[in-house]
């Protein structure tokens, strides 16, 4: 077991441009015995993913700026600063929309860490504070994530799901 203590700078770990967003890898799976990982992830006005589960993975948001809407089965709830989401273990359909004019920030952690593989698979490197649209569903590329989500243990769904 790695005992090794690792203070990351603000300017440390991988970005990649996600859903919008421009998503940071603070400390990936490979360097907590895949454990866990924590990704920040800069969402702009407009921004998120569509409604996706990940059964095995427990997801837990901490919104540090900015405000988003969470969606899930059971409703949907605007989170501001200092909030925190939950999503646990077992699947529940979630997704998260930035709705304001401002950019929101949040930390994402993940158990047992993994989804920072997925990300760096459907992402694109970007430097800090650089965002990329979305790339274009294409047949290609809904194929793609199609395989990617069943690499992953994922299921994502239409954007308008959950409503």
């Amino acid at each position: 077991m790695d005992k090794t203590i690792r203070i990351i700078s603000k300017h440390e770990g991988e970005r990649l441009a996600i859903a919008g967003g421009n998503y940071r890898i603070i400390i990936s799976g490979e360097q907590t015995n895949g454990h866990y990982a924590v990704i920040e992830m800069i969402v702009p006005p407009g921004g998120g993913p569509p409604p996706h589960t990940h059964p095995e993975t427990q997801e837990m948001f901490h919104v540090l700026e900015g405000e988003l809407e969470f969606k899930t089965e059971d409703g949907k709830q605007i989170v501001t600063k200092d909030g925190f989401v939950n999503i646990p273990f077992g699947g529940a359909i979630h997704c998260f929309k930035n709705l304001s004019e401002n950019y929101a920030r949040l930390l994402c952690t993940v158990v047992p860490a993994g989804l920072e593989n997925l990300f760096q698979e459907i992402g694109t490197p970007v430097k800090a504070g650089e965002f990329l649209p979305a790339p274009e569903l294409t047949e290609k590329r809904k194929e793609f994530l199609k395989q990617t989500d069943l690499k992953y243990g994922q299921k994502t769904y239409p954007p308008d799901y959950l409503g």
